[in-house]
């Protein structure tokens, strides 16, 4: 493969080594980075997810967990690789407006829920924590999602409402139209509005680690995918690709060294204290590292009506990868 492969990737710490250049691929390969996320403004433009999974603009991105699963059930010519640029517990995106009378997650039964959309990942591991974690069946919310489903999916049995056109979701629960809201990239309405809206866990960090110590791992969001036609080009290119990104990581690793490189006055600090609580990498790329929360993922899928069946792990991803 002679052509510059295109990349398609959010604007975090991680990839700064990539944008910059300053990882490589072997042989020469040439790759070019672009900056397209889900919320705007970036350089290369928003829409990733759909950008990928629908148009297959680009050779290679970072997509939605499950987003991805669906659409590869679906028959889409991508192959999944096990390097996971995007990760988030839930504990942390579960917000409630202050006069809502939820003080507790069984408080949200029956109550109005916003979601961007029902099958955003962070949306999946949400539901899917609250029922297996405090027996909060997702069944029994009203979901309220903001945006159009990103792979086609009837859900005509499922209490799911579309919210008024034009109306956010993040403005709705200010306002109390919505009891809480659920959102991987809390808007600022959401974040500065301590007034009225606050998280459903008080100490959401303490949750969060609770959880990483029971489950054994920090839950996956996004996972890099590759045409299959790049793939027939270049076999070597998924497990290239994964070391790509893993190259790119320990760069961004090593930027924590100087006390000084972040605007966060205690970013070193916090670092060190990140590697004491969850090990020295809770970010591994492969298939063994992170069969678990895979699994468990897919049976929430099951559970929500988004997957008749789990998916066997090696229909996922390219073989020359399975054995990561």
């Amino acid at each position: 493969m002679s052509k510059e492969l295109t990349i398609a990737l959010d604007r975090y710490d991680r990839h700064l080594p990539l944008f910059f250049g300053a990882a490589r691929l072997p042989d020469g390969q040439q790759y070019r980075a672009l900056e397209v996320g889900m919320v705007p403004p970036r350089r290369d433009g928003v829409a990733r997810h759909r950008r990928m999974l629908i148009d297959l603009e680009f050779d290679a991105a970072e997509v939605s967990l499950c987003s991805y699963i669906m659409a590869k059930k679906r028959g889409v010519p991508l192959t999944g690789i096990p390097a996971f640029p995007r990760r988030l517990f839930s504990q942390n995106h579960i917000y409630v407006n202050v006069n809502s009378g939820i003080r507790a997650p069984q408080d949200l039964v029956g109550k109005r829920v916003g979601l961007w959309a029902f099958q955003v990942t962070m949306s999946v591991l949400a539901k899917g924590d609250l029922k297996s974690e405090h027996g909060v069946p997702w069944e029994k919310i009203h979901w309220v999602t903001e945006a159009p489903e990103e792979i086609e999916w009837s859900s005509q049995e499922l209490s799911i409402e579309r919210a008024p056109k034009g109306r956010s979701i993040a403005q709705m629960v200010v306002d109390g139209e919505l009891d809480g809201y659920i959102y991987p990239h809390p808007e600022a309405a959401v974040q500065s509005r301590t007034d009225r809206v606050r998280r459903l866990f008080p100490d959401s960090k303490t949750e969060s680690v609770r959880y990483f110590n029971k489950r054994g791992y920090y839950p996956i969001m996004h996972l890099l995918a590759v045409k299959d036609e790049r793939v027939r080009e270049r076999a070597s290119l998924p497990l290239e690709l994964m070391q790509l990104w893993e190259e790119a990581k320990r760069q961004s690793y090593d930027l924590y060294h100087d006390p000084g490189y972040a605007l966060l006055a205690f970013s070193r600090n916090e670092y060190e204290a990140q590697t004491s609580t969850f090990g020295v990498d809770p970010w591994p790329s492969g298939l063994a590292a992170n069969r678990k929360n895979l699994e468990d993922f897919m049976d929430y899928m099951v559970d929500q009506q988004l997957l008749d069946a789990p998916l066997p792990m090696d229909s996922l991803f390219d073989r020359s990868v399975l054995g990561t």
